[in-house]
């Protein structure tokens, strides 16, 4: 039997478009059921489970046998996830803006596109949205692999009550923009995150430019559309969505730079199977202190993912730890260890237990 035409094979392939498209919406027409099911059983029901949602993004990577690769097959069931979890109750996602910020694409990232967005002014008002019920969940920068934990998110983790309910990370790659590529640049924005990241490129490229700090990397985009002799560094989003040149490309200062955010929401999650945990942790002041924080966790054979010290807020020369665990915290070791850490410090904090990131 000879090769198939190619118009043979464009028949089969509208074929099967057909097929998928009505697979999918009988997926909507089910998710539209489990609507109701939800409802009729409490009508405060919680739509959006993390725990779910990654079991069903790890069950679609670890079965796919397919040409296509593993995230590319989970990222396209993660926007139908999303279309019919519309269907269900459509989700509002408070983010630090305005359009075009890495923040903002992690939310996309971990949401998917059919969700609506709220852009904040800051990471204050990001907890303060979905604390006031604004936004059912907001997303919010913690750690970056070249500069470390973000200080003003760990503050509000401080002080707020809201629990982590996911993670997701971005891979982080700067551009330098303005209205104009042949202008004399004069003045740089951007936030100061970015600034640090690309701190021994722009000292090598433009060392007499004048660098400002604003709000966010899109808002730097934003503000040099309209100003002469202005450049920022911004994400390739930022760079069409506003209309501008790129005068560089990747000049962040080391390449695999990353960005962890963090997903908030007013819900603890169930376990999903592989899982981390999220503690603050104020020490005693005593000689050994921070051993007999860690040593509960190395008795239960917990391993842990992350310790970062952070400057207490108000209090000079104190300390708490932001630390990241494997496990749920209802896990009966991971239960055991925290209940022995909560005896051995000044003030324990559990954050929340969390799926891993799948994407």
């Amino acid at each position: 039997m000879g090769k198939k035409t190619l118009a043979e094979l464009r028949i089969e392939i509208d074929a099967l478009d057909k097929e998928i498209q009505t697979l999918i919406g009988n997926r909507a027409d089910l998710a539209g059921e489990v609507a109701e099911v939800k409802i009729a059983e409490d009508v405060n029901s919680v739509f959006y489970r993390p725990e779910r949602e990654a079991q069903v993004l790890r069950s679609i990577i670890e079965r796919n046998d397919s040409q296509l690769k593993d995230k590319d097959m989970a990222h396209i069931f993660r926007e139908i996830i999303s279309a019919c979890l519309a269907l269900e109750r459509p989700l509002n996602i408070a983010y630090l803006g305005p359009e075009g910020t890495f923040t903002q694409e992690a939310a996309l990232k971990h949401f998917g596109h059919a969700v609506s967005t709220l852009d904040c002014g800051s990471i204050d008002e990001i907890f303060h949205q979905v604390e006031k019920g604004n936004a059912h969940y907001g997303v919010v920068p913690i750690e970056n692999s070249s500069n470390g934990v973000i200080g003003g998110t760990v503050d509000m983790l401080y002080s707020q009550d809201l629990k982590i309910c996911g993670e997701v990370e971005i891979s982080i790659a700067h551009q330098l923009m303005s209205a104009d590529q042949s202008q004399e640049i004069k003045v740089i924005y951007a936030h100061q995150q970015a600034l640090d990241q690309c701190q021994r490129w722009l000292a090598n490229h433009y060392p007499n430019v004048t660098l400002k700090e604003v709000s966010s990397n899109a808002l730097a985009a934003r503000i040099v559309k309209d100003e002469v002799g202005a450049a920022a560094i911004a994400s390739e989003a930022a760079l069409s969505l506003y209309g501008l040149e790129r005068i560089a490309k990747n000049i962040e200062d080391r390449t695999g730079n990353t960005t962890r955010f963090l997903i908030l929401s007013k819900e603890s999650v169930e376990p999903s199977g592989h899982d981390k945990t999220s503690i603050l942790v104020t020490t005693k002041h005593e000689a050994g202190a921070l051993l007999d924080l860690l040593e509960p966790f190395k008795d239960q054979g917990i391993n842990m993912a992350q310790i970062a010290r952070h400057p207490i807020p108000g209090v000079k020369w104190e300390y708490l730890f932001l630390i990241d665990i494997e496990g749920h915290q209802d896990d009966v070791k991971v239960k055991s260890a925290l209940a022995e850490v909560d005896n051995r410090v000044q003030k324990m904090s559990i954050l929340g237990s969390y799926p891993v990131a799948v994407l």
